[in-house]
This record gives structure tokens, C-alpha cells and sequence, in this order.
């Protein structure tokens, strides 16, 4: 049987319409059930949300010649997930109004946002964003791997842009070129700097050129690589403050979390990303799990982003 606090969660959540949350405390009473020894009913509760959860998004195919350089996915992001300030979320929402009203700014001789630039550090949520802008429209969501296009590619990678970008007009989508600093990165001879230079400038002609229906999304790290003057819209990340990093440490902990005051832990967390917090909550609760426990203490979680951020060199 689910524990109190997860079944007061699933009223909580249900009433106030918070889908993400439901079924996150679902899976939570699935996961209870199956160390219970209850397999069957954790088998058949997981079955039902994932048969609730089937994606209307169709995913795209690609040529043998392009499969390696393009990952497609199904697109699980919620809105309600993503922790950033609330400006930026209301610049997400903006894009997401305008596509499904793009017939209507049309008439008036005027675009939707589509080709859109994600900056900042790594792990506060640009690819999450674009996962998100993707469910949101039902699109199928493809990460084009920048950095693997410049490695493997070499003096390819103006002929392999532009099948990307047929394959962007043909078959609309959301396209993410993700890892766009490694166009920025150091090179060895004067041969790399050059082709860095065609590849970045071919992906510019490209993308001005482009008038497909399919939203393009360009993240880095460093602005001044690409030109913002091509992009219809520019969202800004940055690191969680505090406010952002009890929500992130309580959304992930949910019904693991136990009876301690989340912003004890605020200093310890400091400095690092949304991704690296969230991968600290969920070594917590596999640590519960594995040791057959009930809740994350605040000295495991401590222990949890201690590890973090020896991890990334940041203690």
C-alpha cells in the first residue's frame, strides 16, 4: 500500500491538476510496492501510466549517412520541470502561443519565433528546454551533435549541413544543434581554424536562408560565437539561486524527502547546475532504495552533492 505522504501527494497533485507531479508520486508507489514484494501490482501500475503516457509525437527517420550525427528522441519534458525565473519561462510559453497561432500572424505578414538561441552554462536547462518546446507541439525532437559534425566530419560538414537542413524544410520538427562551443574550441593547425570558420559560417547562410516550418535551436555557452541578429529570440540561463535550487531539491525528492529544512543545504549546493542538484536528489533516493529505507536524510543528501561537486571540480 503507498505510504500517507505519497497518497496526500496524489490528492494534492490530481486536485490541482499537476499531471507531472501525479504521475511522478504514481511511479513512487509502484517503485514502494515492488520492494513490498508486490511485483504484479507494481508491474500493472507502471503499465497503466505508460499506456497513458504513449506520445502522440511521430519520430523522424534518417539515412544511414546521417543517423550517427542525429539523435531523435521522444520528447518527456514537462514546463512545470524546468526551475528558471519566471521571465524566461513566460519567453518559452510566447514561442509556444505563437506556433499554434502562427496561421493568424501570418495573415498580418508576420512569423512565429522559430529560430531560437539557448545561452548559458551547462546543465541549467537549454536542452530540457528544447525537449519541453517539443512536447509542447507535438513535434518530433532531434539534437543535432555539433561537436561530433566538426570531429568526424572534416571537410564534410558544409555537404552534411545542408542535408540537415533539407531534412529541416522536408520534415518539420525541433531541431537542436546542441554543443555549438566546440566550433569555438582550440584546434591544432591552421587547417581546423578555417574549416571552423566554414562550418560556422555555412550554418549561418543556412539558417537565414531557411523558411521552413520546423523550430531551430542553437545552445552554447558562448554568445559571441554565433550571430544574434539571425535568431528571432534569445532566452538567458544561468545557475539556480536559492529560491530555484529548494525548488529543484524538493520537486526531485518528493515523497523521498525527509524531515529536514531544504535551505540547510543551500550553501553546500551553491555553484552548481539544475542537472547536477537533480542527479544528486536521485543518487539519494537510489541510496534509500538500495538500503532498503524510507527517506533521503539530510546528511545523505549533503553527502550526495558533496560528491557532485567533487565530480566537477568544484569544491
Amino acid at each position: 500500500m503507498a505510504t500517507g505522504d505519497q497518497l496526500k501527494s496524489l490528492i494534492k497533485s490530481y486536485f490541482e491538476g499537476d499531471k507531472d507531479r501525479f504521475v511522478t508520486t504514481t511511479l513512487q508507489v509502484a517503485a514502494h510496492e515492488a520492494r513490498q514484494g508486490h511485483s504484479a501490482l507494481a508491474r500493472d501500475i507502471r503499465n497503466i501510466v505508460d499506456k497513458a503516457n504513449t506520445s502522440k509525437v511521430k519520430v523522424i527517420s534518417f539515412t544511414p549517412d546521417l543517423s550517427d550525427l542525429i539523435i531523435t528522441s521522444e520528447p518527456k519534458a514537462r514546463l512545470e520541470e524546468l526551475v528558471v525565473f519566471d521571465e524566461l519561462k513566460e519567453k518559452i510559453n510566447r514561442i509556444i502561443k505563437e506556433y499554434f497561432q502562427r496561421a493568424k500572424l501570418l495573415k498580418h505578414g508576420l512569423s512565429n519565433r522559430r529560430k531560437i538561441l539557448l545561452v548559458g552554462p551547462p546543465g541549467t536547462g537549454k536542452t530540457m528546454t528544447a525537449s519541453i518546446l517539443a512536447h509542447k507541439l507535438e513535434l518530433p525532437f532531434c539534437t543535432i551533435q555539433v561537436d561530433k559534425l566538426i570531429n568526424k566530419y572534416m571537410g564534410e560538414t558544409s555537404a552534411k549541413l545542408r542535408q540537415i537542413f533539407d531534412i529541416i524544410q522536408d520534415k518539420k520538427g525541433v531541431f537542436l544543434f546542441d554543443e555549438f562551443d566546440a566550433i569555438g574550441a582550440e584546434r591544432n593547425s591552421d587547417n581546423d581554424v578555417g574549416e571552423m570558420r566554414r562550418v560556422l559560417n555555412s550554418f549561418l547562410q543556412f539558417l537565414e536562408n531557411d523558411e521552413s516550418e520546423s523550430l531551430i535551436i542553437a545552445a552554447t555557452n558562448n554568445i559571441g560565437i554565433l550571430d544574434q541578429a539571425l535568431f528571432d529570440d534569445i532566452l538567458y540561463y544561468q545557475l539556480p539561486n536559492e529560491e530555484e535550487l529548494i525548488k529543484i531539491i524538493d520537486n526531485c525528492l518528493g515523497s523521498y524527502k525527509g524531515t529536514f529544512h531544504t535551505k540547510n543545504l543551500i550553501s553546500e549546493a551553491n555553484n552548481l547546475s539544475h542537472a547536477e542538484i537533480t542527479q544528486a536528489c536521485y543518487d539519494a533516493i537510489k541510496e534509500v532504495i538500495l538500503n532498503d529505507k524510507q527517506k533521503v536524510t539530510k546528511n545523505m543528501l549533503y553527502n550526495m552533492i558533496k560528491d557532485r561537486k567533487k565530480v566537477y571540480k568544484r569544491d
